[in-house]
């Protein structure tokens, strides 16, 4: 039942990301996607999903997650190109929201698929090669895997269209930020998502 939770929550952090990343945002002088926050989760997830199930089973959610981002942005995409009643006045605003251009899906796409799975091997290595300090082997694997994931989405996105470095820089400091305040959660989610022991049949 834990691991069912996890995964659903990490799903559904990704998608509501993907949704709500066309409005940029301002924090403190930072400028980033309006999922950054809900998107950072994410890598403190996979790593929890990583603990429960295992470096295989994490890859298996990373690559459920990518088809069901794949879904959403095809399926997005259809219904802003599809005609709509002549009465329907939103559908500027629903195309802004939902029509990314192809591009910005993906670098999305290839920034999600390939720092998540950076951030299970690196994860899984320190948890068996290491063992101790599981705070110290969140904290590598989202340093290392969320920087990762704003240099290769704003490098595709971006290049050529706007500063690069301030876009990168504005996105790891608010995601590893998220993260140093997500590490509890490791801790917490351990002792109250942990499967029930199985007992023999009476």
């Amino acid at each position: 039942m834990g691991a069912t939770i996890l995964i659903a929550l990490y799903v559904a952090c990704e998608l509501i990301a993907n949704v709500t990343a066309s409005k940029p945002i301002a924090v403190l002088g930072f400028v980033a996607p309006g999922g950054v926050f809900i998107y950072a989760l994410t890598f403190t997830l996979i790593d929890l999903i990583n603990e429960s199930m295992g470096k295989v089973g994490a890859r298996r959610v990373v690559y459920a997650a990518f088809v069901a981002n794949v879904l959403l942005a095809l399926y997005a995409g259809l219904m802003v190109t599809l005609p709509a009643p002549a009465y329907y006045i939103g559908q500027a605003s629903y195309a802004a929201v939902l029509g990314s251009t192809p591009r910005i899906v993906l670098a999305s796409l290839t920034a999600y698929v390939v720092s998540s799975l950076m951030d299970v091997e690196i994860f899984a290595w320190w948890k068996e090669r290491v063992g101790r300090y599981r705070w110290a082997r969140v904290m590598v694997s989202n340093a290392v895997s969320t920087f990762v994931d704003s240099v290769v989405f704003v490098g595709i996105a971006f290049a050529g269209v706007l500063p690069l470095l301030p876009l990168i820089a504005g996105q790891y400091v608010i995601k590893m930020t998220i993260t140093v305040v997500s590490i509890p959660l490791i801790y917490l989610a351990r002792n109250t998502l942990r499967e029930p022991a199985s007992h023999p049949p009476t």
